[in-house]
């Protein structure tokens, strides 16, 4: 209780808590000025005056707060997060809640607008994705005291959708073979490279058409260790911007993508020599119809992705799906959990572990198997008392057989454990070598 100062992206608030009622405004970049209406609205409160909690009442709809914040505090963010949070408030915020002045938005309302986009058909992705975007706008209306408290907040319980959910799907290693096979006989090799950089380095399909050609490491030579590539870049909705999570990544490369890659290099450098460059360092790996940007993935999709996986008979998934191939497999072959999380990305070790562990379909049927072994173990009700060895014959005492607890995966009972016992237990897990 008390008055309070805080600094928030770069510039500072005073907040007021005073029995309860509550008040934040910002001040400016200024500490100093900061402190000193700290001290001012102490003095206030203890003479009794509590004028500044009284709310102001303001006639500013959403609209033209979003407009003025989309051109000032959420420069902040980056461009792409920018052009997600205008395209996602123009086409479902803003008809429904642009004309309302900010105080007239309540709780009420938006549980009201999230079941209106759930009859719609919509996937609860987007309903979490269309609610964050009225967020952001009302919490930076508290931050400047236009009201009191942000009516969006914890509404997760909330979201619900009709629309079924798209769960993520792995490829076999046979499946993932037949796949390339086919891109490789019956495509452009372009697009075989492209598919081979989502199966051996699980690239997200915006950071491969990001990569240009100085991104590569390629090492001396097969052999060598020293064979990388730098995600540094992601091409999303037109323009390039850094990777998701803002932090680059070295993904280590495959013999068999290295020579692939090689094989691609060579005959661009070729086509570039013969109109007088002489590097490629700085061009895209896959140009488009201008070498500007990279090609579309509609192109990418409709042309190539989905008619290699009907020619191949495979079941259709989408182009990400080919990054959780790249992490289940990671995992099946035995790399710790740390290195797939770098190798993919991933801002946690819990991620990796939720997210592509279940993704090893059929792996540890074996658990299962062993119930069966136990069958002939158990005794029943009217089975007569086992015979010892003595004086038996050939006849030896039937034992059950045990499983060692060193063999038992815990990420599938009931009554989960935190995660140190779940990374444990994922080491120890017996995980059989890739289908031949």
């Amino acid at each position: 209780m008390g008055v309070k100062i805080k600094k928030r992206g770069g510039k500072w608030y005073v907040f007021v808590n005073f029995h309860g009622r509550r008040k934040a405004k910002c001040v400016g970049t200024s500490r100093e000025l900061a402190e000193q209406i700290r001290r001012q609205l102490e003095a206030k409160l203890a003479l009794g005056d509590l004028g500044f909690l009284v709310d102001k009442p303001t006639t500013m709809t959403f609209r033209e707060y979003a407009e003025r914040w989309l051109k000032t505090d959420a420069k902040r963010s980056k461009d792409s997060t920018v052009n997600f949070y205008r395209e996602y408030q123009g086409r479902y915020v803003l008809p429904v809640f642009g004309a309302t002045a900010l105080q007239g938005i309540s709780r009420e309302a938006i549980k009201a607008f999230m079941a209106d986009l759930s009859t719609r058909g919509l996937s609860r992705n987007t309903i979490r994705l269309a609610v964050a975007s009225l967020r952001v706008v009302l919490s930076s209306a508290v931050e400047d005291g236009l009201i009191t408290m942000n009516p969006a907040f914890r509404l997760g319980r909330f979201m619900e959708s009709q629309k079924r959910e798209h769960e993520a799907q792995a490829m076999e290693p046979g499946e993932v073979e037949r796949f390339l096979a086919d891109a490789k006989q019956n495509g452009p090799f372009e697009y075989y490279v492209l598919f081979l950089i989502a199966l051996r380095a699980g690239l997200r399909q915006g950071e491969i058409l990001g990569l240009r050609w100085g991104d590569f490491q390629f090492g001396e030579s097969e052999s060598d260790s020293n064979r990388f590539l730098l995600v540094q870049r992601r091409f999303y909705r037109g323009q390039f911007s850094t990777p998701k999570g803002n932090r680059s990544r070295r993904v280590d490369m495959s013999r068999e993508l290295r020579q692939a890659l090689l094989l691609l290099r060579d005959t661009r450098m070729l086509e570039a020599f013969q109109i007088g460059h002489n590097s490629i360092a700085d061009n895209l790996v896959f140009p488009g119809e201008s070498d500007l940007n990279p090609i579309s993935p509609r192109t990418i999709g409709e042309r190539y992705f989905l008619p290699t996986l009907e020619r191949a008979g495979l079941r259709r998934v989408r182009f990400h799906d080919l990054r959780h191939t790249f992490g289940s497999l990671l995992i099946e072959a035995g790399a710790p959990l740390p290195y797939v999380r770098d190798q993919m990305g991933h801002s946690s070790i819990q991620i990796t572990a939720d997210k592509y562990v279940h993704l090893i379909s059929g792996r540890n049927v074996g658990f299962i198997d062993r119930l069966d072994a136990l069958r002939d173990a158990q005794p029943n009700a009217t089975q007569a008392q086992p015979r010892s060895n003595h004086g038996a014959g050939n006849q030896c005492e039937i034992k059950p057989e045990v499983i060692e607890e060193k063999g038992w995966c815990e990420r599938g009972e009931s009554n989960p454990h935190g995660l140190p016992r779940q990374i444990l237990s994922l080491v120890r897990l017996p995980i059989p070598p890739l289908s031949q």
